[in-house]
């Protein structure tokens, strides 16, 4: 059962743009909530102008007036099971002397799931499930500036005990919080900008809590434009950039000797441990969150290395490369080598100046950042941008559009709306390709305000 969060897990991380970072811990918190931000592309930090706003950017809470309540419901990832589903419930109030009072919900159920041993008998089933619990807090700085926090309390349910010699359960409590800030006629009349920094906070971990991850901190910067603002006729286009706040290195020879680790902390020899001479780590790892705030940004690029592929050497050591590519016997004439054109390094050790910097299959193995750029970083960027039209304040139709270069996904979106007598209805619909776990994807919303 050690691996059961992993299993779960890639549900969601194959589901939605973001998650196709697979860095983080808890990341059901980013799965988008209500169906008219689900018809927009999931672009709603500079809109943030309804119940959902403790979600998408608190502060869009300040600029809102009176009572309201919002839910909604969705049969979550119908390409891939039939019983998972999500559920969001918000809440906002306003004090005049206060300000605005707010939170939310979030409950995702994974269906259930059977129990097995270490040798594979089924032991029976259990349902797995997660949740979170938000309040809200937010106020106006002037009349077209406001802020807002969230603070949040998160459970994750994968399963009740561990397997065969695991000690604890697989069960994670965590706490975190969200900033957020918003500012109306930014630059030009009717353009607003939001920004949100969500999920700030201690690791998440289960069962073992050396193999914690980091929350899923996201940074969110949207803008808003009103191309037509009047009486009966409103038309807004809306973009988001998320970027991921998780700075992640795989296992990498850092230090070039043909092997990872293999020393302590200190840099003393010591068989098995996971540092070079140097004291760097060079197993898999994360930056703490006050690192990661900066490191997140060149991880994938001026700090990070070649991913490496780790392969058991003939004394269990991991060895790196050991293979060697003549360009000159390019048989393709590409310029890259081919598992074809490889050829093993004979009568040398790792870190001979002759040893091959290559595996087997052709993949380069030496931990270096030289062959990074910077467009490895900005391929991880995830792109929100949908359009919205209003006829009065009664009718609205809507389409978006997210793309996700890393996470191959770039899915369509369309949704409609109504309002009448203090009541809304929304609609969200995904379209996608035949097979997507997103595909056909139905989100339906209702607000009420009182």
């Amino acid at each position: 059962m050690k691996r059961l969060g992993i299993v779960l897990c890639l549900y969601i991380i194959f589901s939605t743009s973001i998650f196709a970072q697979s860095e983080a811990g808890a990341i059901f918190l980013l799965i988008a909530p209500g169906a008219r931000a689900g018809g927009m592309g999931e672009a709603q930090v500079a809109v943030a102008d309804d119940a959902y706003a403790s979600y998408w950017n608190p502060a869009g809470l300040g600029f809102l007036d009176g009572t309201e309540l919002a839910m909604m419901h969705v049969n979550w990832l119908p390409g891939l099971a039939d019983d998972l589903y999500y559920e969001f419930l918000a809440f906002r109030r306003h004090y005049p002397t206060l300000g605005t009072i707010g939170g939310h919900i979030i409950f995702l159920n994974l269906g259930e799931q059977i129990r097995t041993s270490e040798i594979g008998e089924e032991l029976g089933t259990f349902t797995s499930y997660m949740t979170a619990l938000s309040m809200s807090y937010s106020a106006l700085i002037s009349q077209d500036k406001s802020f807002g926090l969230n603070a949040k309390i998160s459970y994750q349910h994968l399963v009740e005990i561990g397997a065969g010699s695991e000690k604890g359960k697989g069960t994670s409590t965590d706490f975190g919080f969200d900033v957020g800030y918003m500012r109306k006629n930014w630059l030009l009349n009717d353009l607003t900008l939001g920004i949100m920094v969500s999920n700030i906070g201690p690791k998440v971990s289960f069962i073992d809590p050396d193999q914690a991850d980091p929350q899923p901190t996201n940074l969110s910067l949207g803008i808003n434009y009103a191309i037509v603002n009047t009486e009966y006729n409103k038309l807004n286009i809306v973009y988001d950039v998320d970027k991921l706040l998780v700075a992640s290195y795989p296992d990498m020879d850092w230090d070039d000797n043909g092997y990872i680790g293999g020393y302590d902390e200190d840099g003393n020899k010591s068989p098995g441990n996971d540092y070079n001479k140097e004291g760097k780590t060079e197993i898999a790892h994360t930056d703490p969150i006050y690192l990661a705030l900066f490191t997140s940004w060149v991880d994938d690029w001026f700090l990070g290395g070649d991913i490496d592929r780790v392969i058991s050497g003939e004394y269990g050591d991991k060895v790196i490369g050991g293979w060697t590519w003549d360009d000159s016997f390019d048989a393709n004439d590409n310029g890259k080598p081919d598992p074809e054109e490889m050829e093993k390094t004979i009568n040398s050790n790792p870190g001979d100046s002759d040893w091959g910097i290559y595996n087997e299959w052709g993949q380069k193995e030496v931990g270096s950042n030289n062959d990074r750029s910077l467009s490895n970083e900005l391929d991880k960027l995830v792109h929100n941008s949908g359009i919205e039209y209003w006829y009065g304040k009664y009718f609205a139709i809507r389409s978006g559009y997210y793309y996700d270069k890393t996470g191959k996904i770039s899915n369509p979106t369309f949704g409609i709306g109504l309002r009448f007598a203090g009541y809304g209805f929304d609609f969200g619909y995904t379209y996608g390709e035949p097979g997507h776990p997103l595909t056909n994807t139905m989100r339906f919303s209702l607000n009420m305000e009182f």
